[in-house]
């Protein structure tokens, strides 16, 4: 029997999952997020080595007995990131194949068609890669806003603040947004929370936007403007990887992964709206699996195995032991 492995490395959490030939996920482990960006490399090596080692202890197998191994890594962005990469998995003692890749394409491999198409995340910020038919790669920077990539959890919240500020100077109405903010940090009025922000006493974190969800969902007319946007920034996302990898025209899978997309049609509307402008035979599919999966038929690939012969079976039991 072969046993592959596969760790998704993000910036919140880290997943590791062992699978057999037959596709049934055998072992779990979970650590804090990776990115070596938020926690270093001693930090990365830290969190590979805690969920392989409770993966490899719930499956009953020793490291030896791994036949391949696939990596998707929040932080591994460019080519000059992957010797410190590869360097940190060094210390986990694997003896077969591996390969790295940023995070991003985890979810390409688990919910397109043969890892063709089109995958945007959107968790704690967002990520776009995409590959076609004949191996041509597309992708975003992945670094948010500084590049004016939007979409993710950390951007939904910076937007959110701008129509709290714009609230405050009398741009637009009042938004149940003010109240939000200023009760996530403990200011005790608009001027305060401008201040303690400005000054760096206030922080503002990645999960506060699903408290801009909910008052979305719940109509507050700012917070619908904010997660549109997010929709539609999405969109864009897609379509500009589509377009470097030249599908435009084709039938291409947008796969949605990332828990933002929990938020339901008040995001996925708007970006649907963007993508089929331009992509008209666009498939729009939300993930229906963990991201990790992905990682495990990247490591399937690197011993030669077909991963897509058995990815179904691999989702399924995935999802009754990745918690």
């Amino acid at each position: 029997m072969k046993y592959f492995l596969g760790i998704d490395v993000g910036s919140s959490k880290t997943h590791a999952l062992i699978v057999n030939e037959t596709g049934a996920c055998i072992g779990f482990g979970k650590a804090w997020g990776g990115n070596h960006q938020g926690v270093g490399y001693d930090g990365l090596e830290r969190v590979l080595k805690e969920s392989l080692g409770a993966a490899i202890e719930m499956a009953g197998v020793e490291t030896a007995h791994i036949a391949g191994a696939g990596f998707g890594i929040a932080g591994y962005d460019f080519p000059s990131d992957r010797e410190a990469h590869l360097q940190a998995i060094l210390t986990l003692g694997l003896s077969c194949p591996i390969e790295i890749v940023n995070d991003g394409v985890n979810g390409l491999l688990a919910g397109a068609t043969r890892g063709i198409g089109v995958n945007v995340t959107s968790g704690s910020s967002n990520n776009c890669r995409g590959r076609n038919k004949d191996g041509k790669e597309g992708r975003i920077v992945g670094n948010g806003a500084a590049f004016g990539e939007y979409g993710g959890a950390i951007e939904i919240v910076q937007r959110g603040l701008q129509m709290v500020n714009y609230a405050w100077i009398k741009r637009i109405p009042p938004t149940t947004l003010t109240k939000i903010f200023m009760e996530a940090v403990g200011a005790i009025d608009e001027l305060d929370l401008m201040d303690g922000l400005s000054s760096e006493q206030y922080h503002l974190y990645p999960f506060l936007a699903l408290e801009v969800i909910k008052a979305a969902h719940e109509g507050d007319d700012a917070a619908c403007e904010v997660l549109r946007w997010s929709g539609e920034e999405l969109g864009w996302l897609a379509v500009s990887v589509a377009r470097q990898i030249e599908m435009e025209n084709d039938e291409v899978e947008i796969i949605q992964s990332g828990s933002v997309f929990d938020a339901g049609v008040i995001i996925t509307d708007p970006m649907r709206e963007i993508v089929m402008k331009h992509l008209p035979k666009a498939k729009l599919i939300r993930l229906d699996g963990p991201p990790v999966v992905g990682a495990v038929i990247l490591g399937m690939e690197q011993a030669c195995f077909d991963g897509y012969a058995v990815r179904e079976n691999i989702i399924r039991t995935a999802k009754e032991i990745v918690k």
